[in-house]
């Protein structure tokens, strides 16, 4: 359960309902995920997030898939379960194959494996990887 309403466009201040009109022009899109109708509550928030969003997810060097793929990674990491499922369906439309998926699940789950063994046991880092 949303710790906040959800917002629909109607019941958003003016300078919330500016952002949205730019997220979907941006995305194309008819509506907006419930992520945004809750930050709607607070227009600087909203804008913030969603500008920085739009620059970090915009055209880079990194291709726009792989990019979702490590916004999965790190929503796993994190436990985030709304950006696991939001990203995950933006990846897939992005082009992210069946196969993609379950390799990149293998590599996030062999990752926290290890990083948790390392961290277990306090490895030293080794000096070649040590560029501090």
């Amino acid at each position: 359960m949303a710790t906040l309403q959800l917002l629909e466009y109607d019941q958003m201040p003016a300078a919330s309902q500016a952002v949205i009109d730019d997220i979907k022009a941006t995305r194309g899109v008819d509506d907006v995920n419930n992520f945004w109708k809750v930050l709607a509550h607070q227009p600087d928030n909203l804008k913030r997030t969603w500008d920085s969003l739009k620059a970090i997810m915009g055209p880079g060097e990194l291709d726009p898939l792989v990019k979702e793929m490590l916004y999965i990674a790190v929503s796993i990491a994190n436990n985030c379960d709304y950006c696991i499922h939001s990203h995950t369906a933006s990846a897939f439309s992005k082009g992210m194959t069946s196969g993609q998926y379950e390799e990149l699940i293998a590599i996030v789950g062999m990752a926290h494996q290890t990083n948790a063994m390392a961290n277990a046991m306090k490895v030293p880092v080794d000096a070649m990887f040590d560029k501090g």
